[in-house]
């Protein structure tokens, strides 16, 4: 393949790329407009599929995950160490996961499944990625957006898991049901250090802003 035509392919697929994301963070502010009895604060974003506009979420999630596969695509002829493309197999799988939950909502069994698959595995596939492209011309010359955006990635799931295990302490600090379902639990006792929705909500920015990221150096690159 020639490099003029790599280069064509790499701008059209990065385009995409960035408009799916714009895309998901769209669907993401129209579920919290459009569903406001899901606290942002504790609610987790799949529990929009509760919600009166669940095939919203579905979008979201579907095309959350077409952003990693159009990524993974755009970027294989530029990835040519082990670690890149181990880190391309995981982007591709991160995709998967995300897609995944389109079709399995927080009700069913495999949801859980998806996002084992989908939230860890992105973040291996910015880090390696990211990596990867920085020690190579021209990447080197875009070297600190690309490792501020993947080291987020990994820095918002601890920031996630923090936020969680927060309100589970003060939950039960404050005699809440540390067993009932989210379906159960309604309101909150007072005392309850609530972060996790608005966590897990700056993953999903982060994510999309790391594929943005890149997509959008890879389009300067080919100009």
């Amino acid at each position: 393949m020639s490099s003029l035509k790599v280069d064509q392919i790499s701008s059209t697929s990065s385009v995409l790329a960035i408009g799916l994301s714009v895309a998901v963070l769209a669907l993401l502010a129209i579920l919290h407009i459009l569903s406001p009895e899901f606290n942002p604060a504790w609610r987790m974003v799949s529990e929009y599929a509760n919600g009166k506009y669940s095939m919203i979420l579905s979008a979201m999630f579907f095309l959350w995950g077409a952003t990693s596969w159009v990524l993974a695509y755009t970027l294989w002829p530029h990835v040519q160490t082990t670690a890149g493309k181990i880190g391309l197999v995981f982007l591709i799988l991160a995709g998967v996961g995300e897609a995944m939950a389109a079709v399995f909502d927080i009700n069913h069994k495999l949801h859980s499944v998806s996002a084992m698959i989908g939230i860890p595995s992105l973040a291996i596939a910015a880090m390696l990625i990211s990596i990867t492209l920085v020690r190579t011309e021209p990447w080197s010359m875009v070297k600190n957006p690309l490792l501020w955006t993947a080291n987020l990635t990994w820095v918002s799931i601890l920031l996630m898991g923090i936020a969680f295990a927060v309100m589970m302490a003060t939950y039960a600090q404050a005699g809440g049901d540390v067993s009932a379902s989210a379906e159960v639990v309604t309101t909150l006792p007072e005392g309850v250090i609530a972060l996790v929705g608005w966590a897990n909500r700056f993953l999903i920015v982060v994510y999309c802003s790391w594929v943005m990221t890149v997509a959008w150096q890879a389009i300067k690159l080919n100009q």
